[in-house]
């Protein structure tokens, strides 16, 4: 469990997944807006379940130390607002994790996506030896790309990539390090990362 003041950041379990099918059934962004690379967002409140619960289950069935995404429930407060993610691939070469994440509609704007980003982040520099930590969001997202400037990310380049069904994006690529990262006020405590550490080769 990663634990940052009022926020909390602990691995998804199947116990979790009620709560976050129904936040996000609740809404994320407009539906005139698309700020994900996979549109997962889209169609029914069904559709959108199913989405979110394959691809929780597929993740923890393909974790392995070569490929992996660690996905966490964000709370605040106690309360289920979001999930936050890291990816990697080859991470014991690259020392390179890429972060994702999404808010409810109803938990934006109060200053938790910018603090689950520096937990994410000092968890990657502190606990598990990581050199960078990226991320991206589409330049028609300026929420997103405050965020990252808040926590301390830096431009890194830019993608076109399809986003919705015949739609071309551009996506602001971003990368902080433990020197450029603004680290949370508040107090950061990490508990259970020996086995993790153990599983993906970090420590013998």
């Amino acid at each position: 469990m990663i634990t940052c003041g009022p926020l909390s950041l602990t691995p998804v379990r199947d116990s979790d997944l009620p709560s976050l099918v129904a936040l996000a059934q609740s809404g994320i962004h407009a539906p005139t807006e698309m700020p994900f690379g996979f549109p997962w967002t889209l169609g029914s409140t069904e559709e959108v379940k199913l989405r979110l619960l394959q691809y929780h289950w597929a993740q923890r069935a393909t974790m392995q130390p070569a490929s992996w995404t660690l996905e966490t429930t964000v709370r605040f407060n106690g309360d289920v607002v979001g999930c936050q993610s890291i990816s990697t691939r080859d991470y014991l070469v690259t020392r390179t994790g890429e972060t994702g994440s999404w808010l409810g509609a109803k938990h934006q704007g109060r200053g938790i996506g910018t603090l689950m980003r520096q937990a994410i982040a000092a968890f990657m520099f502190d606990h598990l030896d990581a050199a960078e930590v990226t991320s991206a969001a589409f330049v028609d997202n300026p929420a997103s790309l405050a965020v990252s400037r808040k926590v301390g990310y830096r431009e890194n380049g830019v993608d076109r990539l399809k986003r919705r069904d015949g739609e071309v994006a551009q996506s602001q690529k971003l990368v902080v390090t433990a020197e450029t990262l603004n680290r949370p006020r508040h107090a950061f405590t990490v508990d259970g990362t020996s086995p993790l550490r153990k599983f993906l080769g970090l420590t013998p």
